[in-house]
């Protein structure tokens, strides 16, 4: 059990106007709960089962209402694919996006706790409407008859795609305002500031990530199933109920979680350094910087003080202070838009530093949306036999070996390797943050290459030998083993367990820390530049080779296309990034602080008492 003396947030600061988290009140305190003590009691683990539960079952909620939405839209709704491939695009564009939005009202105005209180609400409504547009006949089209199914089959009227639109709404709300909030949630309940709590944030990462693939499992087999081979109302109940569990479960908790309040618009104080040193551009530069630029820190200041950098010398203008600015009897600047702090300037440089490794980050994710969607074409012209009894696995259920490889691994990585590895290089990480992201992209670069030998091998299979009959509007079923997809798919997975989870702390620990939703949030982005690059990437294949002499890369019958070539095309990008990311990791400088280490105190009686106080 760790504690940690930390200034409480009192009812007339909280009145102030939030405009900036470096001005306009305290940058951290805690709610209601904890406003009879002056310290916060960091519960670690302890109050794990709650979140981590809590994230499980809304991942098998969400995961379970969306993985086969495509599929209820076409088979319930009579919906054209073209028409839900869209509305299924746009759906995960949104959530990707409107992360951004939700971090930002998170950072700025209510704070992890109320956030996440309101998106898993949010999260049930929108499960429990999905769920009533198949139970309630009137708010889905009658079933198509017959085999004439441009006669005889009847669109959903304007009520129930509006009936429809508002459970993903719903949904949009929910998951954007989890995704960034709810790691950095977890994150919070450690004491940062103690050796006990920086590992437990470490381990953390790993546990959530092992959650959330685990969900993706179960709802990709088992909720899959009930809902394509048994009854649509049953499996959308499924994840309905998962939904309320996660709510009940969350709030369970509520008197034990730390609660870190929102600290005012991050955004103004970004605005201030850029606005300010492009005003002062003409500024002749000071020597010794570090010693010469103006620094002031707020009362109650929680972000870490940093350390002077000399990268990005440009912004240090607007911490140049002239005969023309003015300071406040306190010290602060009377007008923060003409003149910003050293520490303001080093934080805005934390996030332009970031950005370039986000963007390789970005192109790696074009592997994963890849092993997500063709090898399901792939194992559709493969022999998916499994034994003698005729039983065919379907083509979807073979991307859960990528979620399997991820989760194996992760226990590997966070029981093994970790240890292993500390004890060579003395880091409590085991490596650095970007050796674990360097990692993961040469892993995913290898899985395309693999996978450009494996459809090679199909392909030749189903030209030169026997085959075994036709998948329905593809082409010949090569006589090739579907099990040969395991590799590529496990190797993604391996890929994903060093780069995503590595993502995610990186840019939590990298990120000032008033800014930590956004820092979840351009997670979540960069997968959503990396669909739309990847969707550009096809159709540009696409219209480039149909007329070629080689013929169509990515015909309909990857028999007659080139699939192969295209997983060595994108093979090629990744390694080109990840050349790019070796250079940008060398240029990197971890976030530093001057920030001395504190011991804490943990005496266990105080801590029990403190505990039965808030229970």
């Amino acid at each position: 059990m760790e504690r940690k003396p930390l200034e409480v947030e009192s009812k007339d600061n909280h009145q102030q106007n939030p405009s900036s988290a470096l001005y306009g009140g305290s940058a951290t305190a805690v709610d209601e709960d904890v406003l009879h003590h002056k310290q916060v009691v960091f519960r670690g683990w302890k109050v794990m089962p709650f979140i981590i539960g809590n994230e499980t079952f809304e991942k098998l909620g969400i995961i379970g209402t969306l993985s086969n939405l495509l599929v209820y839209l076409t088979a319930v709704f009579n919906m054209k694919s073209i028409t839900a491939a869209t509305i299924i695009n746009a759906f995960s564009g949104t959530i990707n996006f409107g992360t951004f939005v939700a971090a930002f009202l998170c950072d700025t105005y209510f704070g992890r706790y109320k956030t996440l209180s309101v998106a898993v609400i949010a999260c049930f409504l929108g499960s429990f409407v999905i769920l009533l547009t198949a139970a309630v006949p009137q708010l889905h089209p009658a079933p198509c008859l017959g085999t004439a199914v441009d006669t005889l089959c009847n669109g959903p009227s304007g009520g129930q795609i509006a009936f429809l639109l508002m459970g993903l709404g719903f949904l949009v709300v929910g998951a954007g305002g989890i995704r960034p909030c709810n790691l950095a949630f977890g994150a919070d309940q450690f004491n940062p500031k103690s050796e006990s709590g920086k590992r437990g944030i470490d381990s953390f990462f790993n546990w959530y990530f092992f959650t959330f693939t685990f969900a993706q499992i179960l709802s990709l087999t088992l909720v899959v199933y009930i809902q394509s081979n048994v009854s649509w109302t049953i499996g959308l109940t499924i994840p309905a109920v998962l939904m309320f569990l996660a709510c009940l479960i969350f709030f369970a908790g509520d008197k034990l979680y730390v609660k870190i309040k929102a600290s005012g618009s991050p955004l103004a104080s970004i605005a201030q350094v850029i606005a300010v040193a492009i005003k002062k551009r003409g500024v002749k530069p000071v020597q010794q910087p570090w010693l010469n630029l103006y620094n002031y820190y707020p009362p109650k200041y929680a972000n870490s003080k940093l350390k002077y950098t000399d990268q990005f010398r440009f912004l240090d203008k607007a911490a140049i202070m002239t005969p023309k600015d003015k300071l406040e009897l306190d010290g602060k600047p009377a007008d923060p838009w003409k003149l910003c702090t050293m520490q303001q300037v080093e934080e805005v440089k934390c996030i332009v530093r970031v950005l370039p490794i986000w963007f390789a980050s970005s192109i790696y994710y074009l592997t994963i949306t890849q092993q997500m969607t063709y090898p399901v074409f792939q194992a559709l012209q493969s022999d998916r036999r499994l034994g003698s009894g005729g039983f065919v696995i379907p083509a979807a259920t073979y991307v859960v070996f990528l979620m399997t490889g991820m989760t194996i691994f992760i226990v590997v990585y966070d029981r093994l390797l970790v240890p292993t590895m500390r004890r060579i290089t003395g880091l409590d990480t085991g490596i650095t943050l970007l050796q674990r992201i360097g990692t993961g992209i040469f892993f995913a670069t290898a899985s395309l290459i693999v996978s450009g030998f494996v459809e090679e091998r199909r392909r030749t299979f189903a030209l030169t030998k026997p085959t075994l009959g036709m998948a329905p509007r593809k082409g010949e079923i090569s006589s090739m083993s579907a099990m040969w997809l395991i590799p590529q798919l496990s190797l993604a997975g391996i890929a994903e367990a060093f780069a995503a989870i590595g993502q995610m702390e990186f840019y939590y620990k990298q990120f000032p820390e008033n800014m930590r939703s956004f820092a979840g949030s351009i997670f979540y982005v960069g997968g959503g530049v990396s669909s739309y690059l990847g969707s550009f990437l096809i159709a540009t294949v696409h219209r480039m080779t149909q007329t070629s002499s080689g013929g169509n890369w990515l015909a309909e019958d990857l028999n007659k296309g080139r699939l192969d070539l295209f997983y060595f095309m994108i093979a090629g990008l990744l390694a080109v990034n990840f050349v790019y990311f070796l250079v940008m990791s060398r240029w990197y400088r971890y976030k530093g602080s001057d920030d001395e280490m504190t011991t804490y105190e943990t005496n266990e009686d105080i801590i029990k008492q403190q505990d039965k106080n808030v229970a």
